[in-house]
């Protein structure tokens, strides 16, 4: 066996004569990899109002969220009528024939604490047909028309809204579809989706189900994600990627939704066992659910991309037959320039494996080639764990650190201009990578640590593939390439560089658009999330970063000290872009008038007792709401309607509210049962009351209903609505509350 008599630190997997310049040929091609799959996400520009009558329209549709989002239509109020008229008053405009369900819709669930909880709403959805020509099914368009109680709703929902209103005149311009298209405007997804949960359970139109196309909006801006899908999606994704102009999606945030508690109205659609797709833009979180969520602050490329996906999408699954939507099994799938990737989710513990077994190819003919050996490997391996952990953790404290700086972003997902943070933290992932690379290269050697790194990358994919199988791609398929290319620069050395740069190149493909969604996605305080698969893509480009390191015996005769002074350059260089970018984002993301620093208020009344309460969740004190409430954050056990969480508080006077009454009736039930109607009476005209019952007891804990009048706080994005309850327990006892908080379950 032939042995190279190099050092180790020249022990790596290709090692050209023209070290420079192909350090300088790999690094600039992944760069316009990167730059190009990163310009291919971004949404397309917009619309003015005279495009073409077939075509989707920013500007056009603009005009509706002008309308819709001009003040704060909570459902129930005068404004959500006068927007509910305007949305009747367009669809007929457009030779539809809108009708209105006006019924009770309800949201049931369980509570903490063995209490079952019920809301009911009373709702007027906005639904408007356009028959099909041989209709095969329905797809229906679907979007709330509701907003939070403490903002106009431009984007969310307005966005949605006037999406589905601009594609409704482009669908009634041109030919009819083969299916019917079904536009459903829905009343109350901010309280309790209860009015997708009434029309999916009681309107006719739904009794046979069908695709459902969501739209949405958790933010300002940024690419339109299709974020959730239902099951067995292959044909739905397979429609997506070949229909949407614009396809931005991925199997990993399928799976990531599935796991969290956020619900919108797809879920309602999705419990009756409708097929479809959820989309939304999520980027410029800081206005989401508070009074900065106005027309102004929508950035139209984001709603013209809307316009196009779902325009597109309701042709093809108009033309579609759509018996044939539903197949065996989810689809794997993320964007790459030019469309999407997808293939069957079956090919995940293939793939997987594959990806095992090429990197173990790799150490063997690594050492067979004398690059490394398997003591070194697994040294490689041992310390690649480094920068996975550190990075992450260093995130973390960096955001901690900003938070202390500026205690309002506690209470925020993002920042008002969150870039320079998210750059901050992907100069903090590189500088862990160099400076760790360039500290232990000469000792344990280029190839060890590049076979080592991709040792983390399996191991990744074969985690996913088993808790999160649309996601196991991010690992192994850089992985994959990685070795492959590894193997190939091995065996044939004169294209070593060539090889390298594929398997870079498609680890960037791959990794860059992940990196830069799931800072929006999951916001700043989860920001090591986005730090550890930018280490990944590093551990993946491994082989080329290696190139931007000297030689063991000196380039053009340089000195060994002074080369290894410059292995640290890129780590120093890394380490001053996170300061410097953390001290940009400091001075430019100043809270003014225009971006206020959130706050956070409630209030509680037991009226049995007289004793009325501030509250306040937030994990911060802030000097606004520090005037009301006090002391460290507790659960209210009195106060059963607001669950588990913890509140700081503060002593409040007593509002004059009037509760509902609950009267029980028993009704005659089988042996063994005990049948109940309850008769729930307001004593103030409300659309909105929520319920809750011991299960164990058969008793009423707690009754109550939002009051038709809301109020806006003095300052930043505190909000007031009044809310009153009444539970029935042994000694009857009344409370009232009020609060301006998004339920943490809903993401629309």
């Amino acid at each position: 066996m032939a042995v190279d008599l190099v050092p180790r630190a020249d022990r790596a997997l290709i090692r050209p004569h023209r070290r420079g310049l192909a350090a300088l040929a790999a690094v600039a091609a992944l760069v316009a990899v990167g730059a190009i799959t990163l310009l291919d996400i971004r949404p397309p520009g917009p619309r003015d109002a005279d495009a073409p009558a077939e075509e989707f329209s920013a500007g056009r549709a603009y005009t509706h969220v002008e309308a819709l989002g001009a003040r704060t239509h909570v459902a129930g109020s005068a404004a959500n009528d006068a927007n509910r008229e305007r949305i009747v008053a367009t669809l007929r405009d457009l030779g539809l024939s809108p009708a209105v369900q006006d019924t009770v819709g309800t949201e049931a669930g369980q509570l903490s604490g063995g209490a079952g909880g019920a809301t009911f709403a009373h709702v007027r959805n906005v639904v408007a047909t356009l028959r099909g020509t041989a209709s095969t099914g329905r797809v229906f368009l679907v979007a709330h028309y509701d907003s939070v109680q403490i903002g106009p709703g431009g984007n969310d929902d307005g966005a949605g809204v006037a999406t589905i209103l601009e594609v409704a005149r482009a669908l009634t311009s041109g030919p009819r579809p083969r299916n019917d298209v079904v536009f459903v405007l829905t009343d109350a997804e901010e309280a309790c989706l209860c009015g997708a949960s009434a029309f999916v359970s009681s309107h006719p139109l739904a009794a046979n189900g069908g695709v459902v196309l969501n739209l949405e909006a958790r933010g300002s801006s940024g690419p339109v994600i299709t974020f959730e899908t239902s099951r067995r999606n292959a044909a739905l994704v397979s429609v997506f990627g070949r229909a949407a102009p614009h396809p931005v999606g991925t199997s990993f945030a399928v799976e990531v939704y599935r796991l969290l508690p956020n619900d919108t109205d797809f879920t309602a659609f999705l419990d009756k066992g409708f097929a479809g797709l959820n989309s939304a833009y999520i980027d410029g979180a800081a206005v989401y659910h508070t009074p900065q969520d106005t027309p102004a602050t929508m950035n139209r490329a984001s709603l013209q991309q809307h316009g196009d996906n779902a325009l597109a999408l309701a042709r093809e699954f108009g033309r579609l037959d759509l018996s044939t939507v539903e197949a065996d099994g989810d689809a794997t799938y993320f964007p790459v320039p030019g469309g999407l990737v997808r293939y069957p989710g079956w090919l995940t513990w293939p793939l997987a494996l594959a990806a095992l077994v090429a990197t173990a190819a790799l150490a063997w003919l690594a050492r067979r080639r004398g690059r490394t050996t398997w003591p070194r490997v697994l040294g490689g391996f041992a310390l690649g764990l480094i920068p996975v952990l550190l990075a992450p953790v260093l995130a973390q404290v960096l955001w901690v650190i900003v938070a202390a700086v500026r205690p309002g972003y506690t209470e925020m997902t993002d920042p008002y201009r969150p870039l320079w943070f998210r750059l901050a933290m992907i100069s903090l992932s590189a500088a862990v990578i160099f400076t760790w690379y360039a500290l232990l290269r000469r000792r344990v050697g280029p190839a060890s640590l590049a076979i080592g790194g991709l040792g983390w990358l399996v191991v990744f994919g074969l985690l996913l593939a088993f808790v999160a199988p649309g996601g196991a791609y991010l690992a192994t398929l850089p992985a994959l390439a990685t070795a492959a290319g590894g193997l190939l620069a091995l065996a044939v050395p004169r294209i070593g560089v060539v090889a390298l740069a594929a398997g870079a190149a498609v680890a960037t493909v791959i990794l860059v658009p992940t990196v830069v969604l799931l800072f929006p996605a999951l916001g700043l305080a989860m920001g090591g999330v986005g730090a550890l698969f930018a280490v990944l893509l590093g551990l993946a480009a491994l082989p080329v970063v290696d190139l931007l390191f000297a030689e063991a015996s000196g380039q053009l005769g340089m000195p060994a000290m002074l080369a290894r002074r410059r292995a640290m350059y890129p780590g120093v260089a890394g380490g001053l872009a996170v300061v410097v970018f953390t001290v940009v984002g400091l001075s430019v993301d100043g809270f003014d008038a225009r971006h206020p620093s959130p706050t956070q208020l409630m209030y509680a009344l037991d009226t049995g007792t007289g004793k009325a309460v501030w509250l306040s969740e937030e994990s911060t004190k802030q000097e606004w709401t520090s005037q009301y409430v006090s002391g460290d954050p507790a659960p209210l056990p009195d106060f059963p309607g607001l669950g588990d969480d913890d509140f700081r508080t503060g002593p409040a006077e007593v509002a004059p509210l009037q509760p509902p009454t609950v009267d029980v009736e028993p009704l005659p039930g089988a042996s063994g049962e005990r049948h109940l109607r309850l008769r729930v009476r307001p004593q103030r005209p409300v659309r909105l009351l929520s319920l809750h019952v011991d299960a164990a007891t058969a008793t009423v804990v707690s009754a109550w209903s939002p009051a038709s009048r809301h109020r806006s706080a003095v300052r930043a994005n505190a909000g007031r609505s009044e809310w009153s309850s009444t539970p029935r327990r042994p000694r009857a006892w009344r409370w009232s509350w009020c609060c301006a908080r998004p339920a943490a379950r809903r993401a629309g």
